[in-house]
């Protein structure tokens, strides 16, 4: 029988975070996609505890764009993420495409945070 969609992003996600850990020294960077907005958390698994967080539904990052639904906003919130990142001090994280194919806005919001400065 056939996956749906749904069920093969199911599938990956649970395959990608059996591998997938975070920790104090390098936390999972883990990003959200859904019809309307991109959303990145930097998690330290560990301790259960979200360190640095960014989405497009922050009233600073959407007002100055036209969708959140796009390359050009992945992009910035890839930016701002590592941003804030290094300001907490935080240079090396994991990263987890939620089930995601790296590919268009998964893989827009990944390189803009790789260009910030984030090692991954």
């Amino acid at each position: 029988m056939k996956l749906t969609r749904r069920e093969s992003k199911q599938r990956r996600h649970r395959r990608v975070r059996g591998k997938v850990q975070g920790s104090p020294e390098r936390p999972r960077l883990a990003v959200f996609r859904s019809n309307e907005h991109i959303y990145a958390q930097v998690i330290d698994d560990t301790q259960h505890h979200t360190l640095v967080s960014a989405s497009t539904v922050e009233p600073e990052v959407k007002s100055s764009l036209a969708s959140g639904a796009n390359c050009e906003a992945s992009s910035q919130i890839g930016k701002l993420i590592a941003v804030r990142s290094l300001e907490k001090g935080i240079t090396k994280v994991v990263f987890d495409r939620g089930g995601n194919l790296y590919h268009g806005r998964i893989k827009a919001l990944a390189e803009a945070a790789r260009e910030a400065g984030l090692d991954f």
